[in-house]
């Protein structure tokens, strides 16, 4: 038995990385088998559709183990007490848990922890597969004449994959640093955006009269993306910080209309968690901050958003967009009342990320789609006379 575990134990790390690739050898077999006799180009898409899915579930799994207290229920990286799975580690757990049987390290936590690792694992493994396909469509292309195919998103994608991995060693060794576990949600959702921005683009090319974006609606777009980027950290940082119940009632707070809060501390970036700089433990005011902040920015997003979903709603080929852009900020608002007037239900917690994470493959979707052409304004005719 480990009675001090070293953070970083890099011995089980090739067993780690085979386990994910394992795990990703089930979706990589049901692409082979689906299309192989597709087009190069089709069997591409089919690939990058794959990884964005198993990417989506990742983010829900990575909530879902925040959200159940299991992201130290390994307290090393990257395997659990310098083994690749717990089995091998259940004397260390076993005695972790019998000194603290409510703490941070139990076998099911140990577990959830690990299975997040293998799927975050295979996530790597797809997107490398994602970019030697890439690679090999753009020497097909590049041999034959046709429109060149650009490697910088895959190549990105598998730089941030990588990122992410070290966000995650952090997560753990820093002790769910506050700071650190949302900026590593949010470089999960970006994953999704660099993947859903490849998915976009492959899907153009087999358009033969791509939905074209009108230009007066640029600006609105990216205010939305701006708002629900914001939101998404403040929301990562409710989570993170535990704020999520300094609330419970709605619409108003403990109350109140303006509850007592203490935003210097609540905002205080970089601390441990429940801690200050200093030492000290944070506040409930702060804490109340950090939640009602959050509920004020909603505010802005549901009418941004909502202008949003009705202009595309009014656009030729953007219905289904608009209407999945309005249902999801329905679900966001059904399960963030969830959150707090049921104290805090995982069902709607996890819902609550995986509606951010739809929105914002939603929003990336409309961000990739083509701008209309600019219209040529005619010239007056006392213009073309003076020309003349």
């Amino acid at each position: 038995m480990n009675t001090s575990q070293a953070l970083y134990d890099l011995s089980p790390l090739l067993q780690v990385m085979l386990t994910g690739a394992l795990v990703a050898s089930g979706p990589l077999l049901w692409w082979w088998l689906r299309h192989r006799s597709a087009t190069p180009l089709g069997r591409l898409q089919a690939l990058t559709a794959v990884t964005l899915l198993l990417t989506f579930d990742l983010v829900l799994f990575g909530a879902f183990t925040r959200l159940t207290d299991s992201g130290l229920g390994c307290p090393d990286w990257p395997g659990c007490y310098g083994q690749a799975t717990p089995v091998g580690a259940r004397q260390d757990i076993a005695a972790a848990q019998e000194a603290l049987p409510t703490g941070p390290v139990t076998h099911s936590k140990a577990w959830v922890e690990m299975v997040h690792r293998y799927l975050a694992t295979g996530v790597g493994v797809l997107i490398i597969g994602l970019l030697v396909m890439s690679a090999k469509e753009a020497r097909r292309r590049s041999a034959q004449g046709q429109p060149k195919l650009g490697l910088l998103l895959p190549a990105l994608t598998l730089v941030w994959v990588c990122v992410q991995g070290a966000f995650g060693a952090l997560t753990v060794t820093m002790k769910l640093f506050p700071a650190i576990v949302t900026l590593h949600l949010a470089g999960g959702l970006l994953l999704l955006v660099l993947l859903a921005a490849q998915s976009a683009r492959l899907a153009q090319w087999t358009m033969p009269n791509p939905v074209r974006l009108p230009r007066n609606l640029l600006p609105w777009v990216w205010l939305g993306v701006l708002v629900l980027a914001i939101q998404i950290l403040l929301g990562g940082w409710v989570s993170t910080n535990y704020a999520v119940l300094a609330c419970t009632s709605f619409p108003q707070c403990q109350g109140q209309w303006w509850p007592e809060m203490n935003l210097a501390q609540g905002f205080e970036l970089w601390r441990p968690l429940g801690l200050l700089s200093n030492g000290e433990h944070i506040s409930f005011a702060a804490l109340t901050g950090i939640h009602y902040v959050h509920r004020l920015s909603a505010y802005l997003v549901f009418v941004v958003l909502g202008y949003l979903a009705w202009r595309l709603k009014k656009t030729s080929g953007l219905q289904g967009l608009a209407h999945w852009l309005a249902g999801l900020l329905l679900l966001q608002l059904l399960t963030g009342l969830s959150n707090v007037v049921l104290g805090w239900p995982l069902l709607a917690a996890v819902a609550h990320t995986g509606g951010a994470a739809a929105l914002v493959l939603v929003l990336t979707r409309v961000l990739c789609t083509p701008w209309a052409p600019a219209e040529i304004q005619p010239v007056p005719p006392s213009a073309s006379r003076l020309s003349a």
